[in-house]
């Protein structure tokens, strides 16, 4: 028998956030789909939110990944994600209303757990329970994310294939209901849905689904054993992983690099580079603890300026971000969990003249040093930050795209962050538009 050469394919990234979202993830996965034919969300739902400015024009997607933004480039929703149908339609009929031809380059896995109002409706009602009672809110974006991924462990969801069987669909969506009712009417004490508008809705979207539907896990195995090149683009941040993060203060799902292989329906084998996203200062939305987080209530201050400076509020939320230094323990977490082959930092633009910038590198902890980020919440709220301290510059970074043209402060900042966290800096951010851009070692050419 006459042995084949190896076919290896094309060359595979996985692009994920290393700190608690909001990391600029779109722009750079907009940026590296020039050198992809596929993209692939592998998580979440539409809780997430990427902006992509492109040429002075901000885009701002939600379920859609982020490669719709080129042309031919093939979009891959995968079963690890979470699909509200009402919101993806809106989302595809708002791009195509910009001219982008979105419907036939979008593959959507047979296996996606579909979000329905009555998932929406638990979850403000839980918030709107936790926050009456005193214990607080978890800081949900209210979309039925985390009641979705519930009814799927429970082995109970209602998925994208059910939408193809009509009866199907009908009998599993009247037990949901029912049960999701008996919550709301008891123990959540709120109103209740009517099972026919819910249904009546679902199979108007279905129409305009199913020809989406797809094995998305195939279609990949194909597209890579064919050479494509293949991008896979994570929602949230590390921090917010349901196992790995700020429990019980996490999203839904799992956020970290593992997860591209199961979130999509392909081997860990496929999976060749982990570019971890990391601002240069840190940032978080909602509820949960922060050891670095500044005040910024008043002009004039460090956290005032980064909040303003960075325009820090969520793109699907419009909440404030909460604003802080950069903590290289809390990213030693991310890179343990996540295997960073590198780093992209953006937003440096944003500490152009400040006079002092400060990193996080180590905490103290009940008279102990550690300098790593601590897996209980409750010892991460009890962290007392041990900074350094870096001179700041006065030159703009904003736009730059040579690392000889940083200032000098600014390199002796990320060359010391660098060597805190222990991953290379391949690429830097400087400014959202996808030219802003410094690449010291690209990704699919590393």
């Amino acid at each position: 028998m006459q042995m084949r050469e190896p076919n290896e394919g094309g060359r595979n990234v996985v692009v994920v956030g290393t700190q608690w979202g909001d990391e600029g993830k779109g722009k750079m996965v907009d940026w590296l789909t020039e050198h992809a034919q596929g993209v692939v969300r592998f998580q979440g739902g539409h809780n997430a939110g990427h902006t992509l400015v492109i040429k002075g024009h901000k885009t701002a997607l939600q379920l859609v990944p982020s490669g719709v933004m080129r042309d031919g480039v093939a979009c891959y929703i995968g079963n690890g994600v979470v699909v509200d149908p009402a919101h993806l339609l809106l989302e595809i009929q708002r791009l195509e209303a910009a001219g982008l031809d979105v419907r036939s380059r979008l593959f959507i896995s047979e296996s996606c757990p579909l979000i329905l109002p009555f998932h929406v409706a638990v979850d403000h009602a839980r918030e709107g329970q936790r926050e009456s009672s005193g214990a607080g809110k978890i800081g949900t974006t209210g979309k039925g994310i985390g009641p979705a991924y519930e009814d799927k462990v429970a082995r109970r969801a209602l998925r994208a294939q059910d939408l193809k069987h009509p009866q199907r669909f009908a009998a599993k969506l009247r037990e949901l209901v029912d049960l999701h009712n008996f919550a709301l009417g008891g123990y959540l004490k709120s109103k209740t849905l009517d099972y026919r508008p819910i249904l009546d809705d679902a199979m108007r979207a279905a129409e305009q689904i199913r020809p989406m539907l797809a094995d998305v896990g195939y279609a990949l195995h194909h597209a890579h054993r064919d050479g494509a090149n293949l991008l896979f683009e994570g929602a949230q941040g590390t921090l917010l992983d349901i196992d790995h993060g700020t429990y019980p203060f996490v999203t839904s799902s799992n956020c970290v690099a593992g997860n591209a292989a199961a979130g999509s329906g392909v081997g860990s084998n496929m999976l060749h580079y982990v570019l971890g996203i990391t601002k240069a200062y840190t940032t978080r939305v909602g509820s949960g603890p922060f050891p670095t987080e500044l005040p910024m209530d008043v002009p004039g201050t460090v956290g005032h300026h980064l909040s303003t400076v960075g325009q820090e509020r969520g793109v699907v939320t419009g909440r404030a971000r909460r604003c802080g230094w950069l903590d290289a323990a809390a990213l030693k977490r991310s890179l343990i969990i996540n295997g960073l082959s590198g780093l992209c930092i953006t937003k440096l633009d944003v500490l152009d003249g400040l006079k002092e910038i400060k990193a996080c590198v180590g905490y103290k902890l009940g008279g102990r040093s550690i300098d790593v980020l601590p897996l209980d919440a409750d010892e991460v709220a009890a962290c007392e930050p041990v900074y350094e301290r870096f001179d700041g510059w006065s030159e703009t970074t904003a736009g730059l795209t040579e690392w000889d043209q940083l200032p000098k402060n600014a390199r002796g900042y990320l060359e010391r962050v660098q060597s805190l966290i222990g991953a290379p800096i391949d690429i830097v951010s400087t400014g959202p538009d996808r030219d802003h851009t410094i690449v010291l070692r690209h990704p699919y050419q590393a």
